[in-house]
Order: C-alpha cells, then sequence, then structure tokens
C-alpha cells in the first residue's frame, strides 16, 4: 500500500537559520505518528510543511501521490482544505458562531453546508448537547472537541494536531486522547505535535527533532494502544464521548 505522505530531504531555510535540515520520512495510511522535539528544534515548521501552510526551501513533500512543489498557492489551498484536518493549541474558534456554526463554516469553504452532518460530527465527539452554545459558554475541553469536529467534517485523508492537549487539564486531555485513539481504529492517518512523553506514548511511531534534524525515529513498544488509555480506559470513554462511532 502507498504510503499517504513521503518528505524527501526537506529543509527551511530563513537567512542563516536552518529550521529544517534534510529531514526525510514516510508515514503509510492508518498510521498515528508523533512529533517531538525541544522548542526550536523545527517541530513547527515541519507541521506547517506538512499542513501545506508553508513550503519547504528544499525537498520535496508528496500527500497522497500529489508532489506538493507542482501546486500553485491557489492549488495548495485547496490539497490543505480538502485533504488535511487541522488541529491547534490554540482553538481559533469564532467567537459569534455556535459550536454547530463553526463545524458548518469549514463545510462552506469545502462543499455545501449540510448541517445535519455537522451535528453528526459534534455528534462523533459527544457534544451533541452543546451545539447551540457560543465558545464562551464552552470549557476548554470542549473547545478543543469542536475543533476536533471541524477536521473531521470534510473526511481529511489526514488529520494534523499541533499540541491539542496542551491547554487542557487532565480530564479533558484525557477525552481528547480518547477521540484520536478512536480515529486512529477507525483507520485515520494521525500527524501530532508534541512535547510530552505521556502523549506521544500513545502514538505508533514517535520521530524526535533536534536543532531542524531528524535525531530519532521509532515505533512505539505498543503502538497506538500505549499508556493510561489502553484497554479498560478505553471501554470507559465510550459512555463519556456519547457511545461515538470514530471511522472516517
Amino acid at each position: 500500500m502507498a504510503n499517504i505522505m513521503e518528505i524527501q530531504n526537506v529543509s527551511k531555510i530563513y537567512g542563516p537559520l536552518k529550521a529544517l535540515q534534510d529531514v526525510s520520512l514516510s508515514v503509510p495510511p492508518g498510521q498515528w505518528l508523533a512529533i517531538m522535539g525541544p522548542s526550536g528544534s523545527g517541530k513547527t515548521t515541519l507541521m506547517n510543511i506538512i499542513g501545506c501552510l508553508d513550503t519547504p526551501s528544499l525537498g520535496e513533500v508528496i500527500l497522497d501521490g500529489v508532489r506538493l512543489s507542482s501546486l500553485k498557492p491557489g492549488e495548495l489551498t485547496t490539497i490543505r482544505r480538502e485533504a488535511i484536518g487541522l488541529i491547534f493549541q490554540q482553538f481559533h474558534l469564532v467567537s459569534y458562531l455556535t459550536a454547530l456554526e463553526n463545524v458548518m463554516m469549514a463545510q462552506f469553504y469545502h462543499s455545501l453546508v449540510d448541517e445535519g452532518e455537522a451535528m453528526e460530527a459534534l455528534e462523533r465527539v459527544g457534544l451533541s448537547d452543546r451545539a447551540r452554545h457560543l465558545p464562551r459558554q464552552l470549557s476548554g475541553g470542549e473547545q478543543q472537541r469542536v475543533c476536533i469536529a471541524r477536521a473531521l467534517i470534510n473526511h481529511p485523508k489526514l488529520l494534523l494536531a499541533d499540541e491539542p492537549t496542551g491547554n487542557l487539564d487532565e480530564i479533558n486531555e484525557k477525552l481528547v486522547m480518547d477521540i484520536l485513539h478512536k480515529l486512529r481504529g477507525g483507520g485515520s492517518t494521525i500527524v501530532l505535535v508534541t512535547h510530552a512523553p505521556e502523549v506521544a506514548a500513545h502514538a505508533d511511531r514517535v520521530i524526535v527533532l533536534e536543532h531542524g534534524k531528524l535525531a530519532e525515529d521509532r515505533l512505539n513498544e505498543r503502538g497506538g494502544d500505549a499508556g493510561p488509555l489502553a484497554a479498560a480506559g478505553l471501554a470507559e470513554s465510550e459512555g463519556e464521548v456519547g457511545g461515538a462511532k470514530m471511522a472516517s
């Protein structure tokens, strides 16, 4: 089976600064990849390049068989909108729109708006009862779950999450990680940036960046079942997120 993403000898250079240096990796469909590294290691730069928010100075990125260097800026925007779901540490919700409307806004830029489908996306993250609430009426964990629903609404091939638990307490972190486990179990490909080893432990694979270079690339011993949400924790979470089916 072809890889969903290929990064080939990618560098990103800002004058004398090399934010990324000759990074290469492949990601097969359905894998959960965690990207780690200290501040300034190139994690965010790599995430932005994978997410078509930036372009490499050197090298090539191939997403689902498409060479991104061959695309014009407008075409990159289309790829990002149609093939990639983005989840940020800062939620980036529109303050005057309800949770449901924030999810529907993502549909607006992709295809026809479908309220029923948007509600289903909120149900998948356990928030159907909060659909008519504004962001200020939601907890941090609820806002992050709205962001996940928004990222999923267009059925992306690749889900990118940048420190998705960074602003959450322990309970809400567990809820978000449960959802990511269900997505991975349903076949979603996930790339997650984190500084927290306990979060990276849930992934199938971990890469570590240091000074813009790929310093480590390892498979987790227990793959996507690692950490405190294994087995019993996942079963318990069914009630917490509404027993949602997370397959895309």
